[in-house]
């Protein structure tokens, strides 16, 4: 059986500022430059910089959109996925992932890494959620410092899976 790539989901905010941006972007140029497919959630903010990071270094992004359009989607997506479900296509986003990594983010970046534990997935946190400072002792769950870590660990983690 053919083996396919690895997807890498990088969740976060629909809005960010120039830090996020940053992390995001390095962390989308990454994952395409090693050759593993993006899943994000299609819109703005840090979805849109690790889309745009993943598409200037050559790579593949998938974008699991919440509403009913396509047109939705930021401009760097290759392959929007309409589900019409809002905020439950973070299961989507979670299951078509084999490892997440979530850079800083809101309510739904943290339902996002919560799911991904209750799937059993591999998560990583850039700047973001630190469940482990309040006593989440999971095994799946790991910290990063820079965007290059992130996705090494994203890597090995995959490998993994």
């Amino acid at each position: 059986m053919k083996k396919r790539a690895i997807r890498i989901g990088v969740m976060g905010g629909s809005t960010t500022g120039n830090k996020g941006r940053r992390l995001a972007e390095a962390v989308g140029r990454r994952i395409a430059e090693k050759g593993a497919i993006l899943v994000c959630g299609g819109l703005g903010g840090i979805m849109e910089a690790a889309a745009k990071g993943a598409k200037e270094a050559g790579g593949t992004v998938v974008g699991i959109l919440p509403g009913d359009d396509e047109k939705e989607a930021n401009e760097y997506i290759d392959i929007p996925i309409i589900t019409g479900m809002g905020h439950a296509r973070n299961v989507i986003n979670v299951k078509t992932s084999h490892v997440i990594i979530a850079i800083q983010g809101e309510s739904g970046t943290i339902s996002e890494i919560a799911l991904s534990l209750k799937c059993g997935k591999p998560v990583i946190v850039l700047d973001s959620w630190r469940l482990d400072k309040i006593g989440c002792t999971d095994t799946n769950l790991h910290v990063a410092h820079t965007p290059e870590e992130a996705v090494e660990k994203a890597f090995k983690l995959a490998e993994c899976v």
